[in-house]
């Protein structure tokens, strides 16, 4: 039997511990998205604008468990699962400017049972590659019928500019399944040096329209 099939075998030896495990997860997803949700709405009663554009939510893979398990040298189980690999649960927030993916972050941060991990600012300190965005290893606690399960889950906040770049860069190197030579990769940084810098003019426009009168002031 090749290797990855006995690996899954190991993963869903019990096939209804796994379904919990998704269940949880899943409830994790809904709780999060659930909170930014009403964190965008009062920002907009208060402001007048959202900060948030949209949200994605995603479960990771029985397959990339698998890999990322492999990967690691770690055991390839349920249990190994829940304590190696921080991002099995992911929700990503698109947001119109930079000054917006530090403003819900930091309301995020604020809220009692939410537990800070792991925090990394790509933005200030952008990858190899150009990424940028604001990763948030978090976690929450989940009320089940009987218990109270404390699950992690990664949080990744951006501009829609940073992740215009992210999407399609994604798709070019990972999708391709080609060796991408070092000048496109230096197009791919160039290219998201030029990105950030319209996210910097558009927000520095925001903020010069921001502290415009208003119309029926100056008529």
């Amino acid at each position: 039997m090749p290797q990855s099939d006995s690996a899954t075998l190991d993963l869903f030896e019990n096939y209804q511990d796994y379904l919990a495990l998704q269940h949880l997860y899943q409830a994790a997803l809904k709780q999060l998205q659930m909170k930014f949700e009403v964190l965008n709405d009062e920002f907009q009663i208060r402001t007048g604008r959202s900060p948030i554009h949209h949200i994605e939510t995603r479960l990771k893979s029985t397959a990339s468990i698998l890999a990322k398990l492999q990967k690691r040298g770690c055991e390839v189980t349920l249990d190994s699962a829940k304590q190696n690999i921080n991002d099995l649960a992911g929700v990503r927030v698109v947001c119109g400017y930079i000054d917006d993916v530090y403003a819900v972050a930091e309301m995020l941060l604020r809220q009692s049972d939410v537990r800070l991990v792991k925090r990394q600012d790509y933005i200030q300190a952008p990858n190899f590659n150009g990424y940028r965005s604001l990763h948030l290893d978090i976690q929450i606690p989940i009320y089940l019928s009987d218990h109270t399960e404390h699950v992690n889950v990664e949080v990744q906040l951006r501009t829609v500019a940073m992740d215009f770049w992210a999407s399609l860069e994604h798709d070019l190197r990972y999708k391709s399944q080609k060796d991408i030579p070092p000048h496109i990769c230096q197009e791919m940084w160039d290219a998201a040096q030029a990105i950030s810098a319209i996210d910097l003019q558009m927000q520095s426009i925001y903020k010069e329209i921001q502290s415009l009168p208003d119309k029926q002031e100056k008529e």
